[in-house]
């Protein structure tokens, strides 16, 4: 099993650490892991995206440009990578701000409105962990106990008191979740 996936959106959307997070799980459950993260000199509103790479093998490169899975968060990262999935693979993308939503018939397309879900919950700042429930619930790769672990990890200490929230994000992530009509 190896699982190559692409996280794209906007510098502040969480995109780094979630593919941090996916990371970490991956690692407590004895897998081989990569994540190498892309990111503009921009703190917030600039272009970032992360490679996570997920294996029972050993990696040969972090470095990719075709991607078993897609989560896209923006429309300029759905314009730039849309053609970067493999076909038979996954684009799972966030529609909130999306003006021209994707349309390849070669690969399985998921819709997540995590941004508004986030909202709706009142909790802005899990957005990103809603979208990762959605990841999970496709593919099954990373255990939530795992993902608590990462977020143990990966979450400074003084922070871990919202790790309950971020878990109920992941949860609903994994409800709201649907195949999209292309």
């Amino acid at each position: 099993m190896t699982e190559e996936i692409l996280i794209a959106g906007f510098g502040g959307q969480g995109v780094l650490s979630m593919g941090k997070i996916m990371a970490y799980s991956g690692v407590m459950q004895d897998l081989e892991v990569s994540w190498m993260p892309s990111y503009g000199p921009e703190m917030r509103g600039g272009t970032a995206n992360v490679i996570v790479i997920l294996s029972d093998e050993r990696i040969s490169s972090p470095i990719i440009r075709k991607f078993d899975t897609a989560i896209i968060l923006n429309q300029q990262s759905l314009d730039k990578f849309e053609k970067s999935v493999k076909p038979g693979g996954i684009l799972i993308y966030d529609s909130n701000g999306i003006t021209r939503h994707p349309s390849r018939s070669d690969i399985t397309i998921y819709r997540i409105d995590a941004a508004e879900e986030a909202a709706r919950m009142q909790l802005s700042k899990v957005f990103n962990m809603v979208v990762l429930g959605g990841f999970m619930k496709v593919k099954p790769i990373i255990k939530m106990e795992n993902v608590v672990k990462g977020l143990r990890k990966s979450l400074p200490e003084r922070y871990h008191n919202l790790i309950p929230m971020n878990e109920k994000a992941v949860q609903r992530g994994m409800e709201i979740i649907v195949k999209a009509d292309i």
